[in-house]
């Protein structure tokens, strides 16, 4: 493999049609369906379905043959098979999008594509909508030289930041076509930072619901009603007392789990390549910081800890416009990371249980549950894939493949490990540092979007020599 013809051929493919390809695609606001109810008539997730088949049809790869598959009352699928030799690799990525947020830089929004100082920033650009475009351009490149590839089955779902919960369906629907893959690769993870290829070694899970606590039926003079009524506030903090310690932000002890030996060694060698980057890379606010002061524990609390997040909050007007009146409910959606090796569904119905029962005051309280979602931990990978990923980072990168956790979830990665327990998973991203995916200011680091092309493109080219 001519490694410098496979960085021409990508180069090129990424300037002058993947680029702007994702200009068209951030413009459309494809929110996935727990953040648009009304996807269906709205129409964007269909908007964004046919710009990218557009470019697929258009892509020129030899063998390629792609469907949109559409279950009735499901958010839709890209299926694209290629054949090829040597294996059955399954890609993946989605193309879904979170919402807006607020705090966009003056200039810059969810659905205004803007190109500067190598990024390229907009929802949904990092995460996840450059993957079938990577995906298919290291095919391409090799290709380009006539080299071989294995059989490469692109799955682009719509539903991943909702939790994945219409891919069940397809995966069974498809388990023909599927087969069994012998590898999956997956881009749709982080990166520790934009100078060598980093591999994913597992996901955290992820627990989110709505907890309401209702002490009225309408709201009250705060005057007439305070000290004898309850607020709503109070009381919901006092249940979240229940599983979280408000000083240090620990959870319950069934929400955690002893922390594996390797993991600990991984996370020094993390904490060692990335230094402050631990805690730098947020964009933080005056003088706070982490509780914890060890990187290598940051590390570790991220990947293998638990944690609660409020990520929203109803029932109270702005500050602006509020009166002295004592409202009704308070509900908060709460979004859990769970350890990786946590048992997603067991860990809901005890936070559940907690929540409801014994309301204090007698107050009317009710934890609505989304689908919970256990965590995924790779199995060690061959010396050969090994090998090939850290040789493509050295030739791509310059640099030696790292390995970390992540803090996030990718439902997926758990439903094909079950699945597939012989399959071997490359997971990787191009979210690094200050990329903020599902915040303001996402961005997409257009050199290394490129970059994890051409080592994709390797490890495919390895495979398929048995290599």
């Amino acid at each position: 493999m001519n490694s410098d013809a496979i960085g021409r051929h990508v180069a090129t493919m990424w300037d002058q049609s993947i680029i702007p390809t994702l200009h068209e695609y951030i413009r459309i606001p494809n929110k996935s369906p727990a953040f648009d109810r009304d996807w269906e008539k709205h129409g964007y997730m269909d908007d964004a379905t046919d710009l990218l088949v557009s470019w697929v049809a258009e892509s020129g790869i030899r063998g390629l043959v792609h469907r949109v598959v559409r279950l009735e009352g499901r958010t839709p699928l890209i299926l694209i098979d290629i054949p090829g030799e040597g294996g059955n690799v399954l890609m993946y990525g989605h193309f879904d999008k979170q919402p807006e947020f607020t705090g966009w830089e003056d200039g810059l929004g969810p659905w205004t594509p803007v190109e500067k100082d190598g990024r390229l920033y907009g929802r949904g650009g990092a995460d996840d909508g450059y993957a079938i475009f990577a995906s298919l351009a290291a095919i391409s490149a090799l290709q380009a030289q006539n080299l071989p590839h294995p059989r490469c089955l692109i799955l682009i779902e719509s539903c991943e930041e909702s939790g994945s919960y219409d891919l069940p369906s397809y995966i069974d629907h498809l388990s023909d076509e599927i087969g069994e893959p012998n590898l999956v690769i997956c881009l749709d993870a982080e990166c520790g930072n934009y100078e060598q290829l980093w591999l994913t070694t597992s996901l955290r899970g992820t627990l989110s619901g709505t907890l309401n606590v209702e002490v009225l039926s309408e709201g009250v003079h705060s005057g007439a009603a305070g000290g004898i009524v309850p607020s709503s506030f109070r009381l919901l903090r006092q249940i979240l007392d229940r599983v979280e310690n408000a000083v240090s932000g620990e959870l319950h002890d069934f929400l955690q789990v002893p922390i594996p030996s390797d993991v600990r060694i991984q996370a020094d060698r993390v904490a060692s390549t990335l230094g402050s980057t631990v805690v730098d890379r947020f964009p933080w606010s005056g003088s706070t910081q982490p509780a914890i002061t060890s990187s290598s524990q940051l590390v570790v609390a991220n990947t293998w800890g638990s944690s609660m997040a409020v990520v929203g909050l109803a029932g109270a007007p702005d500050p602006s416009n509020a009166g002295n009146t004592l409202r009704p409910s308070t509900a908060a959606k709460l979004v859990f990371r769970l350890p990786p090796s946590l048992d997603a569904d067991e860990a809901a119905n005890r936070v559940k249980s907690l929540f409801e029962n014994d309301p204090p005051q007698g107050a009317t309280v009710s934890f609505k549950l989304e689908s919970p979602q256990t965590g995924w931990h790779a199995k060690s990978l061959s010396p050969k894939l090994l090998g090939s990923l850290d040789d493509s980072s050295k030739t791509f990168f310059g640099a030696p493949m790292m390995t970390m956790g992540t803090g996030g979830t990718i439902p997926f990665m758990k439903m094909l490990g079950d699945r597939f327990p012989a399959c071997q998973f490359f997971v990787t991203g191009v979210l690094g540092p200050h990329s903020n995916a599902h915040g303001p200011n996402e961005f997409l680091h257009i050199d290394t979007g490129k970059r994890v092309t051409c080592c994709v493109a390797q490890v495919l080219a390895d495979r398929a020599s048995g290599t």
